[in-house]
């Protein structure tokens, strides 16, 4: 998760921080603007539109759910995160809500 303090993030922010290169992030933040999930200002700031918070809401909520779960079932909890981080964003609705279901969370 990526906190600056102030609430405003830019592209290098996000390759300093996540360490991928500045072409990498540069093709993901234009997918991103020309499917209405971020604008970008004129300085470079980043701001995330109603359509990019209600994805990244439902990668949160998987992202911490699955992070728990994984850490309960005894999963160190650094290869709990890591592992949450492959898996949320690849597992569809149905199954995401039956282990929630089987975990006895709804």
């Amino acid at each position: 998760m990526i906190s600056l303090g102030k609430g405003t993030v830019r592209s290098i922010d996000i390759v300093n921080e996540l360490g991928y290169s500045k072409p990498s992030i540069s093709v993901a933040m234009k997918n991103l603007r020309e499917n209405g999930y971020i604008e970008v200002d004129e300085d470079g700031y980043i701001t995330l539109l109603k359509k990019g918070r209600e994805i990244a809401e439902k990668i949160y909520e998987r992202h911490t759910f699955l992070s728990k779960w994984l850490t309960s079932i005894g999963v160190d909890s650094k290869v709990a995160a890591q592992d949450a981080c492959r898996i949320e964003h690849v597992i569809s609705a149905e199954t995401f809500e039956a282990i929630k279901r089987a975990v006895g969370v709804e």
